[in-house]
């Protein structure tokens, strides 16, 4: 068993609906919404703030293949930044490539989806990753 390892982003008591109602961009705070009540609905979890503006669902134990070191966090969550909607699905993305290549126009990061709106991405194949995020775990 690794060891367990306190990290600086942790999950608060800010209210995650003053936080999306505080997004300037509207049409990011309107598809926050929509991911909000997606990821809500296939993690059977509420939403909590984790740091100043990170959502997440659900709290899980990782290790670290490499270090062997374990973190809590998020099971999934998102974060609707300046450039683009940050999606933290914490899977192996290139196990999902078939359902990427349905998705849309996005960018992938470790373990991140970044997408720029809703209208660019087929919410179908999104609703299918969330799904597939949570049920890995």
């Amino acid at each position: 068993m690794g060891k367990v390892v306190e990290i600086k982003t942790q999950q608060t008591t800010a209210s995650v609906a003053d936080y999306i109602n505080s997004v300037t961009n509207e049409q990011q705070r309107k598809d926050s919404t929509v991911i909000l009540d997606l990821m809500k609905k296939y993690s059977g979890e509420e939403p909590k703030m984790w740091g100043a503006s990170l959502i997440g669902f659900g709290i899980k134990r990782y290790q670290s293949p490499k270090t062997g070191r374990e973190v809590d966090w998020f099971l999934i969550g998102f974060s609707p930044r300046k450039a683009n909607l940050s999606l933290h699905l914490v899977f192996d993305l290139h196990k999902q490539a078939d359902l990427l290549a349905k998705l849309g126009k996005f960018k992938t990061g470790a373990g991140c989806l970044y997408i720029n709106k809703l209208e660019d991405i087929d919410v179908t194949i999104l609703e299918k990753l969330i799904e597939e995020a949570v049920r890995s775990k």
